[in-house]
């Protein structure tokens, strides 16, 4: 792969523009034998093993020549080994003590001093020379561009032209320094190379194309097109860096075009190219069936070429097939015939696929890189607490939490908010709390994950509360969990006086996610007028979660006119949606107007639209087992569904009536009942209860995950259950959870 110009431009320019300023050759100057040990001191560094050459050239012990310090400095550089430079250095000053003067060997050394990122050396060892020429102002130059350092390189380069005039290298280091801030600076500087006829430089077209792209000009994209478009000579890195400016700015349809006119015209690509194009697509975009396509066409051609045996195109390639909705068992099957040696960033990246999707298999994935040979980062273990919180009880979290305390990681921020993260989705509050409390440095994530916790669980006051000990300025997010935890619990006044603090006292503007808490807020409590006055008022376009929250609120309170407004605009942006159908079909339902909710019904099969099945998982004897609604995938159905009808029965002697308004339209009475007898959350309970003894749950509660919201009978079931049986049963639904225990449950009926 070609080097950046900024990290390559000293040296070329020390071939190009140092001529004047080097000794005579080696013949001139030195014996048979230094010239031999020259040579093989060079070939010995250059193939790699400088250890070797520096051993050599300190067993000699005869005088050195210039020749042999610098291309040791030269090498040293290029491996970035400071301590091996520094000691050679030391070395030229108590036994070359001559050498140190000559500009050749200290333009090599400050070289050495700048790649290793040694800088303040570097400038000290700058300021110090008796004669500096064109390539000492450019190394330090390009030594400050490539550290990020973009004030001190800009001075430096200022001063520069009060004595040289700058190349070609002395250009592209600046302009790719030149990041966002710098854009005024950039422009005054590509109007100097356009003066000196520097800018159809190869070199300097490359970096005026990145400076664009990174220092935040208006319109930089069109600049950079047009540096690009007037450049006589591109080489890979031009197609590249003007490639990456389309992906920057999200024009991906033109950065494909634009690969796509890079091949026809046989311009060779690289593996940069490659990561970029991989790494910009996303399951988002309104075109994913073209990007699948393309990225398809790109796996064939990084076949074809055979980059696909580089680890870092493979894993790439892999994440990009994800990113796109592909599914995660072709994923994990590229990942296995892909004949490459996996480190520990491409087995993060197939565990991160497979964190949200099938946790379990991340759990299982993650104890294979044991097997490997690997050892898991910091990040790796943030993944897999990932995963964990996929799952329905705590232990697998208190697992990977035992093996972060061994390794010495629990006072890393990022993983206690992980697992802050993961023991509230698991549903323990408690060892929530834990974490946050033994965090010594909290960021706004650590704040934002506790109160998104309490949010979770209903438990409102609390979050509030929590909210009025932060000690550090709250972001968008925060509002967003306090705006969620007012919502679920209630509290419409609370809520109001957030949504207003978080304007008025932190001067953060309400974006869509705020706006949804409130229309939610409002919904849930019944004033439906004024969340449907918020919506008029908004001043954005509402997004699919308004609507869907309005469409809940009107079945809630029975508002079926405005219910057939919010389906319209839900259909209108995600039609492919069930849930704006199957809530107008349950409010039509519990309406009484069954022919009204099998249009409904037949709307949605017209249109394609697959309902999401209701399924449920309860973890028993080690294993994770998921109902669907009916039951037919569990093979103890039978037995299932014969102890359920017993409980059944006794729970209606407590007084349970089945809410049979909701169940499908189509259905005689005592078959409604028997559907709703059958939801997946009651078949995983009694599934708990006949193997109460193999529960990995703490104490006596049994735990549900509920891919979608419970329903008002299963609700209303649970709570007689968990008086019934003498238990406490924890739901998470795609809300929240419930706790139900002792017959009511911690939401209050209020959901």
């Amino acid at each position: 792969m070609m080097l950046r110009p900024a990290t390559c431009s000293w040296f070329i320019s020390l071939r190009r523009f140092g001529s004047t300023n080097l000794p005579p050759p080696p013949e001139s100057l030195t014996t048979p034998e230094s010239h031999s040990l020259l040579n093989r001191v060079r070939l010995l560094a250059t193939c790699g093993r400088l250890d070797q050459a520096l051993s050599l050239f300190y067993a000699n012990g005869e005088t050195h020549c210039d020749q042999i310090y610098a291309s040791l400095f030269h090498e040293c550089a290029r491996h970035g080994s400071l301590r091996e430079g520094v000691s050679l250095h030391h070395y030229m000053v108590g036994h070359s003590p001559t050498t140190q003067h000559n500009l050749y060997v200290t333009n090599h050394l400050l070289n050495m001093y700048c790649k290793c990122g040694y800088l303040d050396y570097a400038h000290q060892l700058f300021d110090k020379m008796p004669e500096r020429n064109l390539i000492s102002w450019t190394a330090l130059i390009s030594g400050y561009a490539q550290c990020g350092l973009t004030d001190n390189c800009c001075r430096l380069f200022t001063r520069m032209l009060s004595e040289f005039r700058p190349n070609e290298f002395a250009f592209a280091s600046v302009l790719t320094s030149c990041v966002e801030g710098y854009g005024q600076f950039g422009l005054q500087v590509h109007a100097l190379a356009l003066k000196m006829c520097l800018d159809a430089c190869t070199y300097v077209g490359n970096a005026l194309i990145t400076m664009y792209k990174r220092s935040g000009i208006c319109d930089g994209t069109t600049d950079a097109w047009t540096v690009f478009k007037f450049m006589e000579h591109r080489n890979t890195i031009s197609w590249n860096s003007m490639i990456s400016v389309f992906l920057f700015h999200g024009l991906r349809a033109r950065a494909m075009d634009l690969f796509t006119q890079m091949h026809s015209k046989g311009i060779s690509f690289d593996r940069t190219t490659l990561l970029s194009i991989f790494s910009s697509f996303l399951s988002n975009d309104n075109d994913t069936h073209m990007f699948f396509r393309f990225c398809f066409q790109m796996h064939c051609l990084t076949v074809k070429t055979g980059f696909v045996s580089e680890v870092k195109v493979a894993t790439a390639l892999i994440k990009a097939y994800s990113d796109l909705g592909g599914k995660a068992a072709y994923c994990y099957k590229l990942f296995l015939e892909t004949s490459c040696v996996w480190d520990i960033v491409s087995w993060t990246s197939i565990i991160t696929i497979f964190a949200e999707r099938e946790p379990e298999k991340a759990l299982l994935l993650f104890s294979q890189l044991f097997q490997e040979g690997l050892v898991p980062d910091w990040y790796t273990y943030s993944i897999v607490l990932k995963a964990c919180a996929g799952l329905v009880t705590e232990r697998h979290a208190s697992a990977v939490h035992s093996q972060v305390i061994k390794l010495s990681f629990e006072g890393d921020t990022v993983l206690a908010n992980s697992l802050i993260h993961a023991y509230a989705r698991c549903g323990s509050i408690s060892m929530s709390k834990q974490v946050f409390d033994e965090i010594e440095d909290r960021d706004i994530i650590s704040w934002n994950s506790m109160i998104k916790a309490y949010a979770l669980h209903g438990q409102a006051r609390e979050a509030i509360q929590l909210f009025c000990q932060i000690n550090i300025k709250p972001d968008p997010t925060t509002f967003v969990a306090l705006l969620s935890a007012c919502s679920h619990a209630g509290l419409v006044e609370e809520g109001i006086k957030m949504f207003d603090c978080m304007q008025r006292s932190y001067s953060i503007v309400p974006q869509v996610d705020h706006y949804a808490c409130m229309v939610d807020l409002y919904g849930r409590a019944g004033r439906i007028h004024e969340a449907e006055k918020l919506i008029d008022e908004m001043p954005m376009e509402p997004d699919s979660v308004i609507w869907s929250a309005l469409i809940a609120s009107c079945r809630k309170y029975g508002n079926t006119q405005l219910a057939k407004f919010a389906a319209v605009k839900l259909k209108q942006l995600e039609p492919r949606n069930s849930l704006g159908y199957v809530q107008m079909s349950n409010i039509q339902c519990y309406s009484g107007n069954f022919d009204e909710a099998g249009a409904v019904w037949n709307e949605m099969k017209d249109y394609r639209v697959r309902k999401e099945p209701g399924l449920s998982w309860v973890e028993v004897g080690n294993r994770v087992h998921e109902f669907a609604s009916g039951g037919q995938r569990h093979p103890e159905r039978e037995i299932i569904c014969s102890k359920l009808e017993r409980l059944i029965g006794k729970l209606k002697e407590m007084g349970y009536v089945p809410e049979t308004n909701l169940a499908l339209y189509d259905l005689e009475e005592e078959q409604k009942e028997e559907h709703l007898y059958h939801h997946s959350e009651k078949l995983a309970l009694m599934f708990s209860v006949i193997n109460e003894g193999h529960l990995n749950a703490r104490g006596s509660v049994i735990r549900i995950v509920k891919n979608i919201r419970i329903c008002v009978d299963c609700h209303n079931f649970m709570k007689l259950a968990a008086n019934h049986l003498q238990r406490e049963i924890m739901v998470r639904d795609s809300n929240r959870f419930h706790h139900f225990k002792d017959g009511i449950c911690s939401c209050n009926d209020y959901w």
